[in-house]
């Protein structure tokens, strides 16, 4: 077994596990890094269609120390995201420590605060603490269907070329932003292009006037203002829902996370695509929707979102309920030490450059660990901060809280040692060595 108990583990070698890696590295923070797949990139090597883009712009998406290349488009393709995740790993030579088909099994508390952690080989090794970036695009959420179909159904992450729509007649349940991409994707090169929306949602535009959306904001922009700016937006370049035939969405913008593009209306007005209200049921090739309607297809892709899970941890930690890791500053737990939770919301906007204004953060955190008998999510309960109540972010509220706990950091480590010194003795309680059955059949 190699001497890994003064190491961090990262576990996961994408967007977000790079992003961390890279900060650590640049601390002088010891740590492994582990990823399932065969090589790095997570969700842009093994999730994406060929044909999809980002639909954050490259500006807010790219690492802020490591711009992508100044002949990238604005909104970059699949391939292009996957070869500057390549490029970021090689320019900060993080390769060396990254081991590729290392699948985990288990994540467990053991004596001394430390970590065992076991691999699919049935390798054990033990760390100080354990760095949580297996992503939140690969445990799909999968509809309950009444009634049987005899064509294909795929979730959204199974959709990788536009000749698995070629000829069809599809119907795309769903209203996120792979939702509407298949949509188009099957109203160009299908027979039929069937778009079921359970609520209606608002499009809103990748660009307006030649700018990226996500470019429009700013540190200073309040959320009210991001709204209205939005609402002005929208209705210059689509104009109300009924002209498409749509109900006004039933939420405000921003409350749910955002649709951004604008095939979806081009299709709708070109007769292309045909909006559906939710299933009621399946029977052979024929679909019922709750509206009465009945349409034949001949393949059904959900792109109905996924589960946050960690089925490597223990039913102890398993702190997931709905789309919310319950934990405290994004990542921390008050109840044990050394399991940091990352990468689990959903931000507006490019992940990129949170990670640059994170990371380095984070590292600091991890040091402040070093010196605290306590978790730090205990000290930020005791200074006041709340478990999260949505697994929606902004990104301007979240740089603006960086640097507030940037520039206060001093007073932070001083409150934290405080807060340490008046709790009593504590220790992480060792769990079992198994987790549950079902947790392992999921990943």
């Amino acid at each position: 077994m190699p001497d890994t108990q003064q190491k961090h583990l990262i576990i996961g070698a994408g967007f977000v596990g790079l992003g961390i890696a890279q900060s650590l590295q640049a601390a002088g923070i010891p740590y492994d890094q582990v990823d399932a797949s065969d090589d790095i990139g997570g969700n842009w090597y093994h999730g994406v269609y060929s044909t999809a883009h980002i639909i954050s712009s490259k500006q807010v998406t790219q690492f802020t120390q490591f711009p992508m290349p100044e002949d990238y488009p604005p909104f970059p393709s699949a391939a292009q995201m996957l070869a500057y995740l390549h490029q970021f790993a090689d320019r900060f030579q993080l390769r060396d420590r990254i081991q590729l088909r290392r699948k985990v099994t288990l994540v467990r508390p053991i004596a001394d605060n430390q970590w065992e952690v076991t691999f699919e080989s049935g390798e054990q090794r033990i760390y100080k603490g354990v760095i949580l970036c297996n992503g939140h695009h690969w445990c799909k959420r999968m509809p309950d269907f009444e009634g049987t179909f005899d064509g294909p159904i795929w979730h959204s992450k199974e959709y990788r070329h536009p000749d698995q729509l070629r000829g069809q007649r599809v119907l795309v349940i769903g209203g996120g932003n792979s939702a509407c991409d298949i949509a188009a994707e099957a109203a160009r090169v299908g027979a039929k292009s069937l778009l079921s929306l359970r609520e209606s949602v608002w499009f809103i535009p990748k660009s307006f006037a030649g700018v990226p959306i996500a470019n429009f904001a700013k540190p200073w922009t309040p959320e009210w203002l991001q709204r209205l700016l939005l609402h002005l937006m929208i209705r210059l370049t689509f104009g109300p829902h009924s002209r498409y035939g749509l109900p006004k969405p039933q939420h405000r913008i921003l409350d749910k996370h955002p649709t951004l593009n604008n095939e979806v209306p081009y299709y709708l007005q070109h007769g292309r695509i045909t909006a559906k209200p939710a299933v009621q049921r399946l029977d052979h090739h024929q679909v019922h929707f709750v509206d009465g309607t009945v349409e034949t297809v001949d393949a059904i892709i959900c792109a109905t979102g996924y589960h946050v899970a960690y089925p490597f941890l223990p039913p102890e930690l398993q702190r997931v309920q709905g789309a919310i890791v319950q934990c405290y500053g994004g990542a921390f737990l008050d109840d044990y030490k050394g399991l940091y939770f990352l990468g689990w919301g959903q931000a507006r906007g490019g992940v990129g450059s949170l990670m640059s204004a994170y990371g380095p953060i984070f590292a600091q955190l991890l040091k402040l660990q070093d010196q605290l008998e306590i978790p730090l999510g205990r000290v930020f309960k005791e200074l006041g901060v709340g478990l999260p109540k949505t697994h929606l972010s902004d990104p301007q509220a979240i740089f603006t809280q960086l640097r507030l706990l940037r520039w206060a950091f001093p007073w932070f480590q001083r409150r934290a040692r405080q807060i340490d010194h008046q709790c009593q003795p504590f220790a992480n309680h060792p769990l079992q060595a198994e987790p549950e059955p079902e947790a392992l059949s999921v990943f």
